[in-house]
């Protein structure tokens, strides 16, 4: 019997088309899912209603935090701010070494504790001073049209959009999910196609598109998170061929961030990632020309700070979420050189430190 949905948190969606075996195919993803009626796609939250795709978990979250911008990481995008973060369940990708897994991998849309519209996500935005809202914890893709009427909620109330993703999405719904997105971090993996298919059961080149869409087509800030996993995606080798890529195709002005594996899910095996590893990756990427090169998941100051690239002066200090040092001017350049840094600065940096506070959306509804 075809599986029944929620008609409250069912929504029709609009990438998809008819097979003729009487399937449809979601068209949001590069996975292409080709469904029979009642049947959920790779990502759970997506399946074919009578005929035609629907996304399951609109208006439903695994909960909501307030968080400091540079969790999500963002370094360059409103420092020192508070984000208003949270996700859905479900993800597109099935990553082995997901840190997100009892979220992103979840079966079940009961775990889905909170509800809200997106009014009552900006207005809860607006109410506890956030500058930001970030789609997180799993990937937004999956709840393209929910995140979209969040944005555009948000963008009424002044506040800012996010998104957390990895950046495996097709043409069309990448355009029109952009459009309504002011800053990314985009996890690249790692940089070999057999990574992708043996660790993450997807393929390297769509996000690769993404990332250069995003670099030459958009206004977005984005940031590039990659988590390395040892023995698997932290070769130099590797390393110098998404440098040289990265420079090449992005620029030397988009930061990336080099990020500490711990076991988890289906990778309890492999060990956690040395800081010498990330020192190691940042140096490389450095070499290429790279100007902000950041470690992550470990105490590691000077890998978190922020540096000018004309004269070497410390811009921003860091020291895990908590930021110290300040040298930029007011428009946003070293105030000992004026070399301009990248990216999206006030006159001062928020202080909303490393703290982390729960939220009930039902208590601004």
């Amino acid at each position: 019997m075809p599986e029944t949905f929620d008609p409250a948190s069912t929504v029709a969606t609009k990438y998809w088309s008819p097979l003729p075996d009487g399937r449809v195919q979601c068209d949001l993803c590069p996975r292409l899912c080709k469904l029979a009626d009642g049947q959920r796609g790779f990502c759970f939250v997506r399946a074919n209603r009578a005929g035609a795709i629907v996304m399951t978990s609109y208006g439903r979250s695994s909960g909501f935090c307030i968080d400091p911008i540079e969790k999500k990481p963002l370094n360059h995008f409103l420092p020192g701010t508070p984000i208003l973060s949270f996700g859905t369940a479900g993800c597109n990708l099935g990553c082995r070494f997901c840190q997100n897994w009892d979220i992103s991998k979840s079966r079940e849309l009961d775990t889905l504790l909170d509800q809200a519209t997106p009014e009552v996500i900006a207005r809860a935005a607006r109410r506890t001073q956030c500058r930001s809202v970030a789609f997180t914890y799993n990937d937004p893709v999956i709840f393209h049209e929910y995140a979209i009427d969040v944005a555009r909620a948000c963008r009424d109330q002044g506040i800012k959009t996010v998104a957390v993703t990895a950046g495996y999405v097709n043409d069309a719904p990448r355009r029109e999910f952009y459009r309504h997105m002011d800053a990314a971090n985009v996890d690249l993996k790692g940089f070999t196609e057999d990574f992708y298919q043996r660790v993450c059961i997807g393929h390297l080149q769509p996000v690769l598109d993404t990332l250069k869409y995003l670099r030459h087509e958009t206004p977005v800030w984005f940031e590039v998170t990659t988590l390395l996993i040892p023995g698997k995606n932290d070769s130099d080798d590797e390393l110098h061929r998404l440098s040289e890529w990265y420079t090449r195709e992005l620029g030397p002005d988009v930061p990336l961030h080099f990020t500490a594996f711990h076991p988890d899910f289906r990778m309890t095996d492999i060990p956690h990632t040395p800081e010498s590893t990330l020192t190691r990756a940042r140096r490389v990427a450095l070499s290429h020309g790279l100007r902000y090169v950041y470690t992550g998941n470990v105490h590691d100051p000077e890998g978190g700070s922020t540096y000018c690239h004309g004269c070497g002066h410390r811009l921003i200090g860091r020291d895990w979420y908590v930021l110290g040092d300040w040298n930029l001017t007011p428009d946003g350049r070293c105030n000992r050189c004026g070399t301009p840094c990248a990216g999206h600065f006030e006159a001062a940096p928020g202080a909303w430190g490393a703290k982390r506070r729960p939220i009930r959306l039902r208590d601004f509804a």
